[in-house]
């Protein structure tokens, strides 16, 4: 009896142990996701939402008023993630960081440019592709969030934390690979700029 005692609570323990191995591991590949997907964001928009999201819905609680100011911030964060696909920067004469608009002649406006050649920060094919995955991205995260599902479709919360775990590391597969095809080198309005961010631009 004994014996079958101390092998049973083994095997719950071994049972629980491994529950809670997999809740982690789906916990750590979620956040992963996560991670991963705001990597492709423009982070001062990110902010932007994550700050004013709980403030228009009302912790949740929407009312009309609420639902329209809820859609009109999603509005204007989407679409400032695709504006920003357009965007590059480069260092100027001056020495300054200069930000413009891509155009298919180069960059927009121009100022200190001097000995810079901005043809080489063209319009590119692959900036509508980065600009369709912002998009996409931003609409994954800013749908699914939980101020947003509670204001505007309730019901769906029990379904939420399965969507959670499957649909941003799935996001991040299709968007890795596109990725991979259509790097990204441009250092545009809202995203990070390292050292060499104008001989990357330029060199690609």
């Amino acid at each position: 009896m004994g014996a079958n005692s101390s092998t049973s609570k083994t095997n719950t323990s071994t049972s629980t142990s491994t529950t809670q191995s997999n809740s982690s591991s789906y916990s750590g590949k979620t956040l992963s996701g996560v991670g991963n997907l705001i990597k492709l964001l423009p982070t001062g928009t990110v902010f932007m939402f994550q700050f004013l999201n709980p403030v228009v819905t009302n912790g949740g609680h929407c009312n009309t008023l609420n639902k329209y100011l809820s859609a009109i911030l999603l509005v204007v964060c989407a679409s400032n993630c695709c504006f920003a696909s357009f965007t590059d920067s480069y260092t100027g004469s001056d020495g300054n960081r200069h930000y413009g608009v891509v155009t298919t002649k180069g960059i927009w406006p121009s100022t200190a440019s001097d000995g810079v050649d901005l043809s080489k920060y063209k319009l590119r094919f692959g900036d509508f592709v980065h600009a369709f995955l912002a998009l996409i991205v931003f609409a994954v995260l800013a749908l699914m969030d939980t101020n947003t599902v509670r204001c505007f479709y309730p019901g769906f919360e029990s379904a939420e934390k399965i969507l959670i775990q499957v649909v941003p590391p799935a996001i991040g597969v299709v968007s890795g690979a596109l990725f991979m095809i259509f790097p990204n080198t441009r250092h545009g309005i809202g995203y990070p700029v390292s050292d060499d961010s104008t001989n990357t631009s330029q060199t690609s």
